[in-house]
C-alpha cells in the first residue's frame, strides 16, 4: 500500500509539473503571437491535452484497482527512463527558450534553432514525452497504461510531428538546416554521437 500511494505522490507532481509548463507555454505563446507567429495544426492539441489527462489518470488506477506489483528492479530502470525523458524536455525547453510552446507556433523570417540539443536530434522534446509515458507506469509495474499510452502517444506524435515539420519548413530554413538530423534516435559513427 505504501508503493501504491507514493507513486500517486508521484503522478500528482507529475500533473503539477505539467501544469507549470502550460502556464510557461501560454506566457510563450502570448508573446509569440505578439511578435507575429502563427499557430499550425491547433486540434492536435486537443488530442494530446486528452492522452495527457488520460494517462494521468489510468496509471493511479491500473495500480490501485489492478493492484499492480512493485517490482524494484523494474522500478529502477523505469525511472532512469524518466529522469532521460525529463533531460531531454528539458534541454530543448532551454534550446527554445521563450520560443518553447506546447501547441505548433511558428516566427515567419525568424530561423529555426539548431543549437543546444537540436544539434542532435531534430524532436527531443517528443523523445522525452515518449520515454515519460512508457516509463511513468513502469516504475509501479501499471504497463497495461504503458503499453496503450506509448501507442496512443506514437500514433498522435505521427501526426504531429509531420505538421510541425511542415510548418517549420514553410516559415524558417527548417529543411536545409536539420533535415540531415535525426528525428529521434541519434546515430552512432566512429564511437561518438554523429549530426
Amino acid at each position: 500500500m505504501v508503493t501504491r500511494v507514493a507513486f500517486t505522490g508521484l503522478v500528482v507532481a507529475l500533473a503539477g509539473q505539467r501544469l507549470l509548463e502550460l502556464r510557461k507555454s501560454r506566457k510563450n505563446e502570448r508573446e509569440l503571437v505578439r511578435r507575429g507567429a502563427r499557430e499550425h495544426a491547433p486540434r492536435h492539441f486537443t488530442a494530446m491535452r486528452l492522452l495527457h489527462a488520460s494517462w494521468l489518470v489510468a496509471m493511479p488506477l491500473e495500480v490501485f484497482l489492478l493492484r499492480a506489483p512493485f517490482r524494484l528492479p523494474l522500478a529502477l530502470v523505469a525511472t532512469a527512463g524518466v529522469a532521460a525523458g525529463q533531460a531531454l524536455r528539458y534541454a530543448a525547453m532551454r534550446a527554445l527558450g521563450p520560443r518553447w510552446t506546447v501547441r505548433i507556433f511558428t516566427l515567419p523570417g525568424e530561423p529555426v534553432v539548431t543549437s543546444g540539443i537540436y544539434t542532435r536530434l531534430r524532436h527531443p522534446n517528443y523523445v522525452g514525452v515518449a520515454l515519460e509515458m512508457a516509463c511513468v507506469p513502469l516504475i509501479h509495474g501499471a504497463w497495461r497504461s504503458a503499453l496503450a499510452f506509448s501507442a496512443l502517444n506514437a500514433l498522435l506524435l505521427g501526426v504531429r510531428v509531420r505538421s510541425e515539420e511542415r510548418a517549420l519548413a514553410a516559415d524558417s530554413g527548417y529543411a536545409e538546416l536539420l533535415a540531415s538530423r535525426p528525428r529521434f534516435v541519434p546515430t552512432f559513427a566512429r564511437g561518438e554521437l554523429s549530426t
